[in-house]
């Protein structure tokens, strides 16, 4: 059986999926839907989390929301931190959150640089 940890994250691509088969419905492409997916998870994922620390639940581990911004998720990362004011005094986690921001500008940069105008 599949911790609670695993449940999570397993929680988290499903609903990724589901959500990019939608927005793929739409005429836009899918690289766009997934990102629109995936920070949309990203963001219900800090809001559950927020709203379990409220109640002294069970919690959302950090590198379960520290993937969900890796896998292109920063942006709803960055809005629920702000909506919700929620991780945002942990030193510890905020480094962590803007080295992830800093590398997919830096791979950003490089595919736009060197793949897409050779």
């Amino acid at each position: 059986m599949a911790t609670p940890l695993k449940k999570q994250l397993w929680i988290a691509l499903i609903l990724t999926s589901l959500i990019s088969v939608g927005f793929a419905m739409l005429p836009i492409p899918f690289w766009l839907a997934y990102l629109g997916s995936i920070n949309l998870v990203t963001l219900v994922f800090y809001g559950w989390d927020k709203w379990r620390a409220t109640k002294q639940k069970s919690r959302t581990p950090e590198w379960c929301l520290h993937l969900l911004a890796l896998l292109g998720g920063s942006p709803g990362a960055w809005v629920a931190q702000q909506c919700f004011r929620h991780k945002t005094v942990k030193r510890s986690f905020r480094i962590v959150f803007w080295l992830i921001v800093v590398l997919q500008a830096i791979v950003i940069f490089l595919w736009w640089r060197y793949l897409k105008n050779p």
